[in-house]
């Protein structure tokens, strides 16, 4: 089981249940047990796509863009 929450700065990320901290891209280092649980998914993919949808509502479109698409 994974669960899926957010950091201070804003990102959502997943952790193994169980696991006592996860660092941040950020730098900080968050204790999962004190954190809301948006989220539980079975693997670790559902997990991963779960975050991409999350990051994509709240940021909007993320991926990359080639430069000759750019206006």
């Amino acid at each position: 089981m994974y669960l899926i929450f957010r950091c201070d700065c804003g990102r959502v990320l997943y952790a193994k249940e169980g696991v006592a901290t996860r660092k941040c891209t950020c730098g900080k280092s968050i204790k999962v047990k004190q954190r809301r649980i948006f989220k539980k998914v079975e693997t670790s993919e559902d997990a991963s796509l779960a975050v991409q949808e999350m990051q994509e509502e709240i940021y909007g479109q993320t991926g990359f863009i080639r430069a000759d698409k750019i206006k």
